[in-house]
């Protein structure tokens, strides 16, 4: 019996699992397609709480997409975004550092603080870069 209970346990694991493989995951979109279903998610979200100005300016930008939007000038305005980033976290470093020298503990705790926030946004500048 304490065999049969493993095996059942298993068989039934098996049956469950099978049409969660069997189903192909739809590849992610990116670039302009990306930003042309987000901004589709958007439009579908607020039709219900009906704000007109903000449905407008959703139609709006999705007409910008469709007419202006590559995925190659897109791709460079995000690397571009990644290269500021980094050029503030270089600079946000710098001031701490100089700060550290002179040992004023406040200003010390406000550059952290600011690195942070530019650390912060590089990330999202990166994590944008992949989309």
């Amino acid at each position: 019996m304490k065999f049969l209970s493993p095996l059942a346990v298993l068989t039934l694991c098996s049956v469950m699992a099978a049409p969660l493989m069997a189903a192909e995951e739809t590849p992610e979109l990116t670039g302009c397609a990306a930003k042309r279903q987000s901004i589709s998610s958007q439009i579908e979200q607020a039709r219900p709480h009906g704000n007109a100005e903000q449905l407008a300016g959703l139609e709006k930008a999705l007409s910008e997409v469709t007419d202006h939007c590559n995925d190659a000038s897109l791709k460079k305005e995000r690397e571009n975004k990644v290269l500021d980033a980094k050029h503030e976290v270089s600079r946000r470093q710098a001031e701490l550092d100089k700060a550290m020298k002179k040992g004023d503990a406040e200003k010390i705790n406000k550059r952290k603080d600011k690195l942070a926030e530019s650390r912060k946004e590089l990330q999202q500048a990166l994590d944008e870069l992949d989309k």
